[in-house]
């Protein structure tokens, strides 16, 4: 397996502390690479697009490709922990770190965990240099609408970012500010939950308020409103402000800026990227001169692991025997999910028409980040760098929608609930009405559990499964009942905090209960 530098508590935080202040000057690899929504040499400055703030708020979008935040750590923590992927890859690779998030527990000194921690906090203090920098940079003329929109954005990533650290970790500290000396962020106390949250809404309300619907072509994958409001709906559900939710989810879908026409085998090619069904994507991008430095790992990490023209990347995050059983007869949602290994009685193919070898180390891989083999051969690279995450789809949102609508009650929201769900399935099953028949029920807790195996099937191997089964207070359950036996509701559904964060704050940041 490829080895990475890690840089770590307050080396890392006085490292990103001088590249912030010395944009331009120094520290190169932040910022040298073609950002998301990045301007080309045939559009910077865009007349009449952005405004002059970009040269910071490119430094948010481009940390969402790090990978502290979107690789090997995160798909280990939103996938490999639920009942729906198994670590994959060989038996000991990845050490105790991987193998303790998949069987549990999970232990302070648990790398990943710290990966997790600095991934996301480097995102947060690139949102607050680039807030700082709209508020206090006296030689940029802006108009005040150009203003609030940068701020937005940087708001939208930093909600994003607190949003995974309070479902990680639980009490965290909100740093909202840049510190004159960098090592200060190391003793700022955890705020609790309900602090968190009302944070991270009050940011998302904010973008919501000030992103606009959408975006130029040449600045695709920037923060919109639909964007915003769609986290938002997301962290409502979470806390069961079932009406709040429903009402977020609903101007998104209102919108018109967002439908369910991508069919589903389309939306995780790389020509399906930023379709319809895209919220939020993290772009990603390669070319044969510059096969990875504008990317991200999170393909490569979940490639088939194999050898000759099947080493594709570290055989990880593989789907589970549990999925595999969970999806209705004809579903063709599963073959786009799970990819097989041939066997010596049966030659299964990718959905490239290619032939799967035998004697691969898994007999499953996620089947939503194989990549295109002419992409493979004209870049270069068999390692998928350009593929952009999904971090937010349509299909998520209907489906938010329906589980509010339906929590909320009465006889005209479980309908609405209801058409919703049947929408969602109308166009999994692609015309082929013998299939996924449309959902009947009147009754709130049958629908209840038709939404709730929905969102598994049409989300699965993605990054929602573990905080669903979480909030939906069901997580002992099922992962117990998947073989993952040492997981314990008192104890994991939360993660503990990095050791490492509680020695540098000196005893500042307390442990979590279990640990």
């Amino acid at each position: 397996m490829k080895s990475f530098n890690k840089i770590t508590g307050f080396a890392f935080t006085a490292l990103l502390g001088v590249c912030l202040l010395t944009l331009g000057s120094g520290c190169k690899r932040f910022l040298d690479t073609e950002r998301q929504g990045g301007y080309d040499a045939d559009n910077y400055p865009y007349p009449g697009g952005s405004g002059p703030y970009d040269q910071f708020i490119f430094g948010a979008y481009n940390e969402l490709r790090s990978f502290n935040l979107h690789s090997q750590s995160f798909i280990t923590a939103v996938s490999i922990r639920s009942d729906d992927a198994d670590k994959g890859s060989t038996p000991a690779d990845g050490g105790a770190n991987a193998i303790s998030m998949d069987n549990f527990p999970v232990l302070p000194s648990n790398g990943f965990c710290n990966t997790l921690w600095v991934g996301n906090y480097a995102l947060i203090q690139r949102c607050n240099s680039t807030i700082n920098e709209v508020n206090t940079n006296t030689t940029i003329t802006a108009t005040d609408q150009i203003k609030q929109q940068t701020i937005a954005e940087a708001r939208f990533m930093r909600a994003y970012a607190y949003f995974n650290l309070v479902r990680f970790f639980g009490r965290v500290p909100l740093i909202d500010k840049l510190f004159d000396n960098p090592a200060q962020q190391n003793n700022v106390p955890q705020s609790s939950v309900a602090q968190v949250y009302t944070f991270i809404e009050n940011d998302l309300i904010f973008a919501a308020a000030n992103l606009p619907l959408s975006w130029d072509s040449k600045f695709v994958g920037r923060a919109t409103s639909g964007a915003a409001n769609g986290l938002l709906a997301k962290v409502y559900l979470t806390q069961q402000k079932w009406a709040q939710a429903m009402a977020a989810a609903n101007i998104v879908m209102a919108s018109a800026q967002y439908d369910l026409s991508t069919p589903y085998d389309k939306i995780f090619r790389e020509d399906g990227e930023n379709s319809k069904e895209s919220v939020f994507e993290v772009q990603a991008t390669a070319s044969a001169a510059i096969p990875t430095n504008n990317g991200v790992q999170y393909a490569q990490i979940q490639g088939v692991r194999g050898a000759g023209i099947w080493d594709l990347g570290w055989g990880w995050n593989t789907p589970s025997p549990e999925l595999e059983a969970a999806y209705e007869p004809g579903d063709p949602r599963k073959a786009r999910t799970i990819m097989y290994t041939s066997t010596t009685t049966t030659t299964y193919q990718t959905i490239y028409g290619e032939n799967l070898p035998t004697g691969l180390p898994n007999p499953r891989y996620n089947n939503k980040v194989y990549t295109n083999p002419a992409l493979r051969s004209s870049y270069g690279n068999r390692f998928g760098y350009w593929m952009n995450i999904r971090l937010l789809r349509y299909a998520d949102v209907v489906l938010m929608y329906a589980e509010a609508a339906n929590e909320v009650g009465g006889t005209g929201n479980i309908t609405a609930a209801r058409n919703a769900l049947n929408s969602v399935r109308a166009r999994a099953r692609a015309g082929n009405n013998s299939i996924l028949p449309d959902i009947t029920t009147t009754d709130q807790a049958t629908l209840r559990d038709a939404i709730r195996k929905e969102r598994r099937i049409e989300l699965a191997m993605e990054h929602d499964r573990f905080f669903d089964i979480v909030r939906w207070g069901i997580a002992q359950t099922v992962l117990n009942a998947a073989g993952k036996t040492a997981f314990t509701n008192s104890r994991d559904v939360l993660l503990p905090i990095p050791q490492t964060q509680i020695d540098l704050s000196a005893g500042v940041l307390t442990q979590n209960p279990g640990y």
